[in-house]
């Protein structure tokens, strides 16, 4: 181009800029008209279509310092543009907004002026949906009023925010957060603790809000407890953490500490200890645990004597007793109670049950509810405990209470069963004292609960999984009488593929708590967390864990002998795996774990010598089995198949018969007692232990030799074709293992049983 024709560049852009305007104010301006004809179109005929507004529901009451809250609708019609229209109930200011989806949210000017506009009593929400091309026609609409209280809320929130589904939540503990903010904020609350890679659960904090206690996994106790003063910056150190295994100790018994709380002084903290519970990981992504004690008491823990006692009248191990909460002014406790299920375990000293008898328990109990009760507390000496009238023995299940601030009021959960995670789970109301029970109108149509009073008492926040399978908070205005209104959404409290639990007022100022780091991992916690790694089915994060055990602590035992197994088992590393065990074993001569791993290793190696060596400790140390993995019967199994390989069958017989009396329907033990007994002559009990196990499994049908022995009784039986047949199974895997000297035995004997068949057929027999 030539200069002369050239167009200065400040007025291309002033071109632009006014081009623009003129474009964003001609779209401006049909948007008004758009909206007016929806308008007179709607006021003409207002209630029209299938639409439904799900955020705010008709009745809803806003808190005063409320951030821009969301509005939601859903509808079959297939709108282009929405319209919202909110105006009072008296003439005077009204406002029209159009958006082009199903979800909307005021900017904060816009918020000023809808709040302005409800004034003292309320404003009615029209929204109506048409297409562009035909505003004049809306395809839908429909309206509810809602108002903005005169009351704040004024506290923050403090929150935990965890992966779905469970199972990975457990696995990798390090992904779980806690959020603190406060719902004046539009901001998503700030992340005050992260990576914590232990399991840290239920929180809870003194009526002051100085004070906080929350359960964390420790060195090896799952019922640790750290009760730590709130700061802005908070660090949980090993002396600010203590554990309810510490409470009557000397029965060797562990406990959980399940659903603590600290008393609202700050001086008690109370727990349900000695506990049993069903936890079981569930499909479903909404509700992917079931977990509900079945066994446990209530006991405290006194922060100015540090002990430990059990509260009596809540102490009674007939009975489960667990949710403990206490009265505003700490003078008495609200719990959950029902009567304790024994069942019979391989160890009973576990605090979970183990999946298969979770399963037998679920079977046998259709029906697990509780009721609950109130107890004085009595400065730590109890009292009889008292059926809750309304919130007891009403044919459901009856847990979480939480009394309300001016104590006059108790808000709890009902259910058909169980506790925890329960998708009917709705929040009911009764008398602090007890009396007829109201269903709260704040409930949503799936899981309401792990509720919350603000200090104020004007509001209760509490989790639902109304609008997503990853659990949200809500929020709900509650009056002097009890009553509340319907849920407001608290939508960007939560990431989207975040489910929000356990949220709980604290009395104090937003920003008070801007970080919780933790200083009290050592290698025993580290090897804790690798275990719920390797239970997850995650041995890389396992592995991790154990080595970071063995930085701090290089003679920890435990760490060498998960190391040790999953090094050699799954990560295809036989000498580290040894070397691992071998080292567990020179600081534990005795480790069963370590001499069984090592033994099976050698075995597997063909190193049969040093397999029974290690096999024959292992077994005399714990006959009985240890756990599932190394139980009763595959150890005597293992050390059978040692055995066999030595050529000592008698002994390999005596293993095997203990194997079947822990697992009598096992296939291998079966075939492996046959070939011992084959062995050593006794061909009929040899005979019937190989048609359990190849009726069972026939791909257990390994071993030529006791193919072989069965040929040849059957043989000197004049059983021919039987004899034939399993000489032929003998040929076939002698050949295939490689064992030329056997397969050419049995061809020798083959021939010899057809020439008698032959024999036999001539003579007419």
């Amino acid at each position: 181009m030539n200069a002369k024709h050239k167009v200065p560049s400040i007025i291309v852009i002033v071109a632009i800029i006014a081009v623009t305007g003129v474009f964003f104010n001609s779209r401006f301006a049909s948007d008004e008209k758009i909206a007016d004809k929806i308008l007179n179109a709607c006021e003409r005929n207002e209630s029209q279509g299938t639409l439904d507004i799900l955020q705010p529901l008709d009745g809803t009451v806003y808190p005063r310092d409320l951030a821009p809250p969301v509005f939601m609708w859903k509808s079959s019609d297939n709108a282009d543009v929405w319209m919202l229209h909110i105006s009072g109930d008296a003439a005077g200011e009204e406002i029209t907004f159009l958006c082009d989806s199903t979800r909307w949210r005021p900017d904060a000017d816009q918020w000023r002026r809808i709040k302005s506009i409800a004034g003292d009593s309320s404003a009615r929400l029209l929204v109506a949906g048409a297409l562009r091309d035909d505003p004049e026609n809306p395809l839908a609409s429909t309206s509810v009023t809602f108002s903005v209280s005169e009351h704040s809320v004024e506290a923050p929130i403090f929150y935990r925010e965890v992966n779905l589904p469970f199972r990975e939540a457990v696995k990798d503990p390090s992904k779980i957060r806690w959020r603190f903010g406060s719902v004046s904020s539009g901001e998503r609350p700030h992340v005050v603790l992260k990576e914590l890679p232990v399991c840290g659960n239920c929180h809870s904090f003194s009526a002051d809000g100085t004070l906080l206690g929350m359960d964390v996994d420790y060195a090896n106790s799952k019922g640790s407890y750290a009760i730590v003063e709130t700061a802005k910056q908070m660090v949980l150190t090993n002396d600010k953490i203590i554990t309810w295994d510490d409470y009557r100790k000397e029965d060797g018994k562990q406990t959980f500490g399940l659903l603590s709380r600290v008393s609202p002084s700050g001086r008690y903290a109370v727990s349900t200890v000695k506990d049993r519970s069903v936890f079981v990981a569930t499909e479903p992504l909404a509700f992917s645990q079931l977990f509900f004690p079945i066994k446990g008491i209530l006991a405290f823990y006194d922060r100015e004597t540090d002990t430990f006692q059990s509260l009596s009248g809540a102490d009674d191990p007939e009975y489960v007793q667990s949710n403990p909460v206490w009265s505003p002014d700490g003078k008495y406790i609200v719990f959950a109670r029902t009567r304790a299920r024994q069942i019979k375990t391989s160890d009973e000293s576990r605090v979970l049950l183990t999946p298969e008898e979770v399963r037998r328990f679920l079977d046998e109990e259709k029906d697990f509810k509780y009721n609950l009760y109130k107890i004085p507390f009595n400065n730590g000496e109890g009292g009889e405990p008292e059926p809750l009238a309304g919130a007891s023995h009403n044919g459901k299940s009856n847990y979480f209470p939480k009394f309300s601030p001016d104590g006059k009021w108790i808000v709890f959960c009902k259910a058909e069963n169980y506790m925890l995670l329960q998708s009917d789970s709705e929040l009911y109301v009764i008398p602090a004292d007890g009396g007829e029970a109201r269903r709260l109108r704040c409930n949503t149509m799936r899981m309401n609960s792990w509720h919350s009073f603000s200090p104020n008492g004007k509001w209760l926040v509490f989790s639902s999984k109304a609008y997503s399978d990853y659990t949200q908070l809500c929020m709900t205005y509650f009056d002097e009488q009890g009553r509340t209104t319907p849920p407001v959404l608290l939508d960007w409290f939560t990431a989207t593929n975040r489910a929000a639990n356990i949220p709980e007022f604290v009395r104090l100022q937003s920003g008070s708590i801007v970080q919780i780091r933790e200083e009290f991992m050592d290698d025993v916690s580290f090897v804790r967390a690798g275990d719920q790694f390797y239970r997850g089915g995650d041995p890389n994060g396992a592995i991790e864990n154990y080595r970071k055990a063995l930085e701090l602590n290089p003679d920890n035992v435990r760490a060498h002998v998960k190391l040790g197994f999953l090094l050699y088992n799954v990560k295809n590393k036989p000498e580290q795996g040894k070397e691992h065990c071998r080292r567990a074993l020179e600081l534990e001569a005795d480790n069963v774990f370590a001499l069984y791993d090592l033994g099976h290793a050698m075995l597997v190696e063909g190193d049969v010598n040093k397999a029974v060596t290690l096999l024959e400790k292992a077994v005399a140390l714990a006959p009985e089995g240890l756990n599932m993995q190394y139980s009763a019967e595959r150890m005597h199994h293992s050390l059978a198949r040692a055995y066999l390989a030595r050529d000592e069958n008698k002994k390999a017989s005596a293993h095997l018969r203990v194997a079947l009396e822990h697992a009598p329907k096992n296939p291998k033990y079966h075939y492996d007692l046959a070939v011992a007994l084959s062995m050593t002559g006794n061909i009929d009990e040899a005979i019937a232990h190989y048609t359990k196990a190849v009726t069972s499994d026939a791909s257990v049908d390994k071993s030529p030799v006791l193919h072989k022995h069965l040929a040849e009784t059957f043989a000197v039986r004049q059983r021919f074709s039987e004899a034939i047949k399993h000489a032929q199974k003998a040929i076939t895997m002698a050949r295939t293992l490689g064992k030329t000297e056997l397969e050419y035995q049995v061809m020798d004997q083959l021939e010899q049983y057809r020439l008698a068949v032959m024999q036999m057929q001539m003579s007419g027999n």
